[in-house]
């Protein structure tokens, strides 16, 4: 009876094998590897398996857990980094709790494949057209639940070097967001899986049954994916966005000091924090001194990352006047991150200060996103479960910051993974996007270029630039296209110096519209797993 149990609910070590061949496959696309033509095949063997096992849904659904398991553990080990290394965790615990957290995240994508394999089972393989969808809706899915969608399988494509009739898989990310890239590239991977299917009946091997995939599939199904999605992308960005070599050389408004100091993570007593606070100081001083002087006309801005050296402008007058004195000294102004009394409570902000030239605070973003059980816990755990670098409370409004006549909006950290808050600053009127983080804890790690990924795509779904400004890299300038521009070296001392243009104010289509595309998925796969359920459930006549 356990026997038959076991062999009702777990797929076939053929099929296990696929599943983790196709979980290997993915994580090759992701930093540290960036092999990120593997994700355009990547889910072949996983939706090959569940083709084999579509007669289970548990069977299937088990199949899409080994996978999601592995490819979570193996994609976001680093974050094991700071409790074995701050906290003093020994790596045993440390990976045992990331096993954890992998199994939990693992269940969206064994949710897409259990859907899949009742799809197969109603449709025949006809369904593998609905595998983009479904995928973006247990994408979208574990965004909700969770909070985030680190490491969706667009994000393999931000470094990608290749293009098709001109167009990227990233640069589709305009109309839809990260979300349709997710999909195009689900669907190369059925096109790359039909072929294989296809040659594979040819020649009579493996289980695959596939008479109703033919050549009037496979010619089609190509020849979108290569040929006419391309080229509608490419006359779309012409239409909204114009021929980008006729256009004026944009008139520069401001220039952009930027410091990465390389800040240490521990070991900071009051004396070594005045020291490397000095330092920041000199490092953009030095700069300042170098610009031309016409470049010394515009309005510059020095920014300073987020880093371990806690600022407190509004409570600590000390160094309020220290930073005054510097911003007019030099004639900038000054954006640093600091935390900021939340008036009325005894909690702080997450904040982004800028103070201008005549040496006084002019703007203030409190950071909204919050990192979950990081910076902040739910309010009916407060006093349970300690926030692992503080109990911040959430900001409140999408306040834009002055770069000369230009506005900027301004993420802090985390805030670079959710496309809904560049979005907004675009729609409020900003010109260019600054972001400013500190990924020093979590070591030199897939992280560092894993965070870089998601500046690409929300330059690219706003048409700004990013301009990436960190304590220990990588700081970058990111084009609206999603070019990445000097570039620094992780852990290394350095400094940039960055023009800043204003916008012609065009919104592209997901900044009107915002996560349509992820809605339409959900609605697509909910209604066609209620179709293939009700009619698999209706008596025969």
């Amino acid at each position: 009876m356990t026997f038959g149990f076991v062999k009702r609910i777990f797929p076939t070590w053929k099929n296990a094998l696929l599943a983790i061949l196709a979980a290997g496959l993915l994580i090759l696309a992701f930093p540290d590897f960036e092999l990120w033509f593997t994700a355009w095949f990547a889910l072949v063997p996983l939706m090959w398996a569940v083709e084999r096992e579509k007669a289970s849904v548990a069977r299937s659904f088990i199949l899409g857990w080994l996978f999601g398991t592995l490819f979570f553990f193996g994609t976001c080990w680093w974050l094991t980094f700071a409790p074995i290394t701050y906290a003093a965790f020994p790596p045993w615990l440390a990976y045992g709790l990331m096993l954890i957290v992998a199994v939990m995240v693992g269940v969206f994508p064994a949710t897409f494949a259990a859907i899949l394999s009742v799809l197969l089972r109603r449709f025949g393989s006809w369904a593998f057209l609905a595998a983009p969808f479904v995928w973006v809706f247990t994408e979208f899915l574990r965004y909700w639940v969770t909070g985030n969608n680190w490491n969706a399988i667009g994000y393999s494509e931000a470094f990608a070097t290749n293009s098709w009739l001109g167009i990227t898989i990233v640069q589709v990310a305009f109309i839809g967001g990260v979300w349709l890239s997710s999909a195009y590239l689900v669907l190369v991977n059925y096109v790359f899986g039909l072929i294989f299917i296809y040659l594979a009946s040819l020649f009579g091997r493996g289980q695959v049954r596939v008479r109703d995939v033919s050549l009037r599939v496979l010619i089609p199904g190509t020849m979108f994916v290569l040929i006419i999605f391309p080229s509608f992308i490419g006359i779309l960005s012409l239409v909204l966005f114009g021929e980008p070599t006729s256009k004026s050389k944009p008139i520069e408004v401001g220039k952009v000091v930027t410091v990465q100091p390389n800040v240490p993570m521990a070991g900071l007593d009051y004396q070594k924090w005045q020291q490397l606070r000095q330092h920041q100081i000199d490092l953009a001083e030095a700069e300042i001194k170098k610009l031309p002087t016409a470049d010394r006309q515009l309005p510059t801005i020095v920014i300073l990352p987020e880093s371990p050296m806690n600022f407190m402008y509004e409570d600590d007058r000390e160094f309020q006047q220290f930073i005054n004195d510097f911003a007019r000294r030099n004639n900038v102004n000054v954006l640093f991150n600091s935390a900021e009394p939340d008036k009325g409570t005894t909690k702080y902000f997450n904040s982004a200060v800028m103070v201008g030239p005549q040496g006084s605070e002019i703007a203030e973003y409190d950071k909204i996103y919050l990192l979950p059980f990081g910076e902040a816990v739910p309010s009916f755990l407060e006093g349970i479960v300690p926030g692992f670098v503080g109990n911040f409370s959430y900001g409140r409004e999408y306040d834009l910051l002055p770069v000369g006549d230009a506005k900027a909006g301004v993420m802090i950290c985390f805030e670079s993974h959710f496309g809904q808050l560049s979005r907004r600053y675009v729609q409020e009127g900003a010109d260019v996007i600054i972001e400013m983080t500190n990924d020093g804890y979590l070591g030199p790690t897939p992280v560092l270029r894993q965070h870089l990924a998601n500046a690409v795509f929300r330059a690219v779904e706003t048409n700004r630039p990013v301009l990436r400004v960190t304590n220990v890299g990588i700081s970058a300038y990111i084009t609206e296209k999603g070019e990445v521009l000097d570039a620094t070296l992780p852990y290394h001392e350095d400094t940039r110096v960055w023009s800043v243009s204003k916008s012609d104010g065009s919104q592209t289509f997901y900044v009107r519209f915002g996560d349509w595309f992820a809605w339409l998925c959900s609605a697509v796969t909910l209604g066609l797993l209620g179709y293939a359920v009700f009619r698999r459930r209706q008596p025969a006549v």
